[in-house]
């Protein structure tokens, strides 16, 4: 234990110390509280831990029927909480005074506090993260292919692939000059900007050598060498750099697209203090490396990946400098009547000779 964990660990058993120790129940997905971790957090804090293994839908729907009851931290993605903040009331607001901030990856704190604020109060903060960018064979493709729009280069033709999802539109958009996030709030603005990456798209179906819908079919892609280059979540091309060094997650000069999971607190939540006890203790780095390990993505913890298993760490580092980790574009919530424009575009891709 290194000595800023001792005084970490400690100053979080004093304080649990100062207060009656609680029982967490707490609202998470599979690989977030690792047994040894939540066996560390028991003896240094006295608090005990109740997990209930979930996801994104099912999350909202028992914290709907209970109004915000039944547990005292949840993990929804950042997109999950100010619309279902806004109609059911089920979190309540964080005090940012008991968090300790210094632990997180700036960024992506104030990414994640900015897109899970309702009426002044944040609602959120950030906890485990990937992202969806450039998966390709830097020794064939890597010259040419810097951003989602090199795809079209002719240097690379018939061996990309990507996805006709909104990823692709999004990340097409940003590579085009546009800010898609921020034209959220004007629904003519936004579908201005799809018009042009329909156009984009259309134009680069040559190169194209499928539109993958599976992760196992894009992998057989890449592994057989048919795809160069592509679209794709940053684990998928950490998986295929262990049988060829050549192929590896790239972050798009424009920014890969990020997704965070987050730690809330609902509404009617009865351990407040060891809810907030349990942020500050996984988010130190050494905890963090340890739940890296058993999730298989990163946290937003400063410096975690420092403590990751040596082969992981290393292509964590190559993909992620600390500019690329801080140009990655997190999704907000999605307003009503975008997803429709959307669908329209993809479907005209598709049907496009």
């Amino acid at each position: 234990m290194t000595r800023t964990l001792l005084l970490s660990t400690t100053l979080i058993a004093g304080l649990a110390t100062m207060a009656p120790a609680e029982t967490l129940r707490l609202l998470t997905w599979g690989g977030y509280a690792p047994d040894d971790v939540v066996q560390m957090f028991e003896e240094q804090t006295g608090h005990s831990v109740e997990v209930t293994l979930s996801n994104n839908e099912e999350m909202i729907a028992k914290l709907r029927a209970t109004g915000g009851g039944g547990f005292d931290l949840a993990q929804p993605s950042q997109d999950r909480i100010m619309g279902p903040q806004r109609e059911f009331g089920i979190y309540k607001p964080m005090d940012m005074s008991r968090v300790d901030q210094s632990l997180f990856i700036p960024s992506m704190l104030e990414a994640t506090m900015g897109n899970t604020t309702v009426d002044g109060a944040v609602y959120g903060v950030p906890h485990i993260w990937g992202t969806s960018g450039l998966v390709m064979n830097t020794a064939e493709a890597g010259d040419v292919v810097k951003d989602y729009t090199d795809l079209c280069d002719p240097a690379v033709a018939g061996k990309v692939s990507y996805r006709l999802k909104r990823p692709t539109l999004i990340g097409f958009a940003f590579a085009m000059g546009e800010d898609p996030f921020a034209a959220y709030g004007d629904e003519a603005e936004y579908k201005a900007i799809m018009e042009k990456v329909e156009a984009k798209l259309t134009e680069c179906k040559p190169n194209v050598k499928t539109y993958w819908s599976g992760g196992d079919e894009l992998m057989n892609l890449v592994r057989s060498g048919e795809v160069v280059a592509s679209m794709a979540w940053d684990t998928g091309g950490w998986k295929l750099n262990e049988d060829n060094p050549d192929i590896t997650f790239v972050a798009p000069a424009s920014g890969a697209l990020g997704w965070i999971d987050t730690f809330v607190l609902p509404a009617k939540g009865q351990a407040d203090e060891a809810a907030y006890d349990w942020i500050n203790f996984v988010m130190q780095p050494e905890i963090a490396a340890k739940i890296t390990a058993a999730a298989g993505n990163f946290t937003a913890s400063a410096g975690a990946d420092e403590y990751a298993e040596d082969a992981l760490k290393a292509k964590y580092q190559a993909s992620f400098p600390q500019e690329a980790i801080d140009n990655i574009k997190w999704y907000p919530p999605v307003p009503a009547g975008l997803e429709s424009i959307e669908g329209e575009v993809l479907d005209r891709v598709q049907a496009a000779n």
